[in-house]
């Protein structure tokens, strides 16, 4: 056409709808869905003289998806961005037991079966479990603001929460519903920019979970082989407080796993969480470090109030590392700080919410020295063969 650009063919408009369509990721897989085949159909009409129609046909995994409405809203801006597309439609269906057995096997690396990927020895993920002697020390905040502030530097981050009988995790993310289920996988919540999974997303609500050992081992076997977590660079563990089935158990299914303590000034509260640590001993795990919570608040004059004593997680570090035969660094203490739990209990983590306050500070500090460690060389393969 003299004068002007021509008005592209609809096979062409296709082609370029689908290109377009690369850049849509599924918000819970975390994979552009041409790749995951849930693209069915890319039908296109007009076009001469004036705007196209597109008609996408999309497969949703499973028919009661909840991110379904976020999957319309990502298709229609990716196709309205071609050039010549005037009007977008979303032809919604569901996948059929072939297409998500097809799914599950991609997902899991041509693996039809559950696995613990972490356990692999070419795995790259870093696995931390924080650990606390006793309850009430903030172990749980302490995990919910270093995930968002792993996540917050660009990393793949995902949370256990293995607290089953005192999960808190949830709330403090503002996780407020169930993984996806296709088939026998599970797809987790996304909350701030990282996947968690927690036995609070299927009891209901103020029911106590009464469990033994086998069933405790199984339910964490679970969260870390059913459900598809993808390529993580870390996992963080919310642990009950001491040494009991839960962290036997990761020990035994994860084991590269490290341990992080958390702890308080007091002496009392040093001293069990010191044991916590000292598990490792035992079960041949690494202890990556403790954080020491509520070290003091701050006075309006600039002075500190030690409320709870001082030096605790400083004589946790110094005994672990006696214990252990290897250097445990005291990577941070995390001040008193009310928006610390407001932040929690509205279910956006203080680092994110107000990440210039004090305790957001300090627990960004530690995510970034847990970031900056590389994984250790025990259990991996170094790809080297004898001569």
């Amino acid at each position: 056409m003299a004068g002007g650009s021509a008005t592209p063919t609809t096979d062409v408009l296709e082609d370029l709808v689908r290109t377009a369509l690369t850049q849509v990721m599924d918000p819970e897989i975390r994979r552009p869905i041409t790749e995951l085949g849930m693209v069915r159909s890319v039908e296109v009409t007009g076009g001469t003289g004036g705007g196209a129609r597109v008609v996408v046909g999309v497969d949703l995994t499973v028919a009661g998806c909840p991110m379904k409405s976020t999957l319309v809203k990502d298709v229609t801006a990716a196709a309205q961005t071609v050039p010549g597309v005037d009007e977008v439609s979303v032809d919604l269906g569901v996948m059929s037991a072939e297409q998500r057995t097809e799914l599950r096997t991609m997902l899991r690396g041509g693996v039809g079966e559950p696995e613990i990927p972490f356990a692999k020895p070419g795995s790259l993920t870093k696995v931390y479990a924080i650990a606390s002697g006793k309850g009430g020390v903030g172990k749980s905040s302490v995990t919910a603001n270093l995930a968002v502030a792993l996540a917050a530097d660009g990393l793949s981050v995902g949370v256990v929460d293995a607290d089953i009988y005192g999960f808190s995790i949830p709330r403090m993310l503002g996780v407020d519903r169930q993984p996806t289920r296709v088939d026998n996988m599970l797809l987790p919540p996304v909350a701030h920019g990282v996947k968690v999974v927690s036995i609070g997303m299927f009891v209901p609500q103020g029911q106590p979970v009464i469990w033994r050992g086998p069933m405790l081992h199984r339910a964490l076997q679970q969260f870390l082989a059913d459900v598809y977590w993808g390529d993580l660079d870390v996992l963080l563990l919310d642990l009950p407080p001491g040494t009991g089935d839960i962290a036997i158990s990761v020990a035994q299914l994860l084991p590269t796993s490290e341990i992080l303590v958390v702890t308080t000034p007091q002496v009392a509260a040093a001293e069990v969480a010191e044991r916590a640590g000292s598990i490792a001993t035992q079960t041949q795990q690494g202890v990556v470090g403790v954080v020491e919570n509520m070290s003091w608040l701050e006075q309006p004059d600039g002075s500190r109030l030690e409320l709870f004593g001082a030096g605790g997680g400083a004589k946790v570090a110094e005994n672990l590392t006696a214990a252990t035969g290897g250097p445990v660094d005291l990577l941070g203490q995390v001040p008193l700080d009310m928006s610390l739990r407001e932040a929690g209990d509205a279910g956006t983590p203080v680092t994110l919410s107000d990440p210039d306050s004090p305790a957001a500070v300090a627990l960004r500090g530690v995510a970034r020295s847990l970031a900056a460690r590389s994984r250790g060389l025990a259990g991996r393969r170094l790809g080297l063969s004898p001569v």
